[in-house]
């Protein structure tokens, strides 16, 4: 079996925007619990755009949390921002006043015994590759093959002289325990195949909130369900059913002793139960048990009214020690 998985790290283009995002989510709800967010941000070139949906009783000064997030994600330039938020829909707020869905949607949960973390080994090396990178723009990529690595590949914008000795030795220590038997890391290793790199981030590119659904998530080998996680609060399943989706999967392989398990949940716009609430483990299918999947419930079970979310926009929402991964 061969597998690939890439990450990205803090300072890339969209990672600064899903930080962004969860930042001023997280803003409200150290005031105001029962903020209901869906913030999105656009950024490139000497702009961020920041447009959306808050509900909240929350004040906050948005530029100025833009400008924190893109200072610590290591960009020391003036960038100017433009913000155009408005409230939820009446429409859509009917719906979740009455405990239903923020949305429809098939959430996907996963949980393997490959790891301590309970995630594919390939997306566990590669968010420490990027990890490694600090706060600058990059991409990191592993291949496995049979659980052993094969191919490392390291894109790493301005990397200085004095950095680089520490990130080559970072590396050694995160892949050579892995390697496939007769190859060598410098064998193996592409670094920044495209030669120097320099021009990075909002620079070089433009960023989007939720772009990097498969890095969020799992990584390619396992379906997406729903939308994006970053800038939305509780209420929208897209978020807490993914997360109660990965905490269910962590029961059952725990309790079941399981090698690999998938959780899918659906839900409907308006409705507080979920239409699909079937885990699959080890290949076999069986409807769940024993968990209140109406969206209040999740909420409450894993605490989600709190300020959490932007830690969970830099490397990845499962796999790092959050309430939905014990």
């Amino acid at each position: 079996m061969i597998r690939t998985a890439e990450a990205v790290s803090v300072g890339h283009p969209d990672k600064v925007c899903d930080q962004i995002s969860d930042a001023i989510l997280d803003a409200c709800l150290a005031q105001d619990p029962y903020t209901r967010s869906a913030v999105e941000v656009l950024g490139g070139h000497g702009l961020i755009t920041i447009t959306g949906e808050l509900t909240t009783n929350a004040h906050i000064n948005i530029r100025k949390i833009a400008k924190e997030v893109y200072k610590e994600c290591g960009y020391g330039e003036e960038v100017g921002i433009t913000v155009n938020v408005v409230e939820q829909s009446p429409e859509i707020k009917k719906g979740v006043d009455n405990d239903g869905a923020g949305d429809q949607g098939i959430m996907v949960g996963y949980a393997v015994s490959d790891t301590k973390e309970m995630l594919p080994l390939e997306v566990i090396l590669s968010r420490k590759l990027v990890q490694a990178m600090g706060k600058r723009d990059g991409k990191a990529q592993v291949t496995t093959k049979d659980g052993k690595v094969i191919s490392v590949l390291t894109s790493v914008c301005d990397l200085k002289s004095k950095d680089q000795a520490a990130f080559i030795k970072q590396v050694k220590k995160i892949i050579t325990p892995h390697l496939a038997k007769g190859l060598s890391l410098q064998k193996i290793w592409l670094q920044n195949p495209n030669g120097d790199w320099t021009i990075g981030g909002f620079q070089a590119d433009t960023g989007l909130t939720g772009r990097k659904l498969a890095v969020d998530n799992y990584g390619p080998t396992v379906p997406v369900g729903g939308g994006a996680f970053s800038g939305k609060d509780a209420t929208k399943v897209d978020r807490s059913a993914a997360y109660m989706a990965r905490k269910i999967a962590v029961d059952y392989l725990k309790s079941k002793k399981a090698k690999e398990v998938y959780v899918h949940i659906a839900y409907a716009i308006g409705v507080a139960q979920p239409l699909m609430a079937v885990v699959t483990i080890d290949g076999v299918q069986e409807e769940i048990k024993g968990y209140d999947l109406r969206p209040s419930k999740i909420i409450d079970f894993l605490d989600l009214r709190k300020p959490q979310f932007k830690e969970t926009a830099k490397y990845g929402h499962f796999g790092n020690g959050f309430k939905w991964d014990r």
